[in-house]
């Protein structure tokens, strides 16, 4: 696992650098768009990768897609990714 996914960041951390508050990033979560680590106690951390994430999240909003419509992006920015790091042309 890469060092920018390894997670680091407290919820209220990655909210204050996010400029989100903490309920917005439980929901995002909750509809799967991030799933930081946690600790044995059940903290979430989040990384580098999930604070990436997580500004597309706030982006796509900004544009005024709703939930369900950024959950189908970031699910087809993901295919996208894995295709091309499995091409070889």
């Amino acid at each position: 696992m890469s060092e920018r996914h390894v997670g680091v960041y407290a919820i209220s951390v990655a909210a204050d650098r996010l400029s989100m508050q903490v309920q917005n990033l439980r929901v995002y979560e909750r509809h799967g768009l991030v799933s930081p680590a946690r600790t044995a106690g059940g903290t979430r951390l989040y990384s580098e990768a999930d604070l990436e994430r997580l500004a597309r999240v706030r982006d796509l909003l900004a544009e005024g897609l709703n939930l369900a419509g950024i959950v189908k992006v970031m699910l087809l920015e993901d295919e996208l990714r894995r295709v091309r790091s499995g091409w070889r042309g």
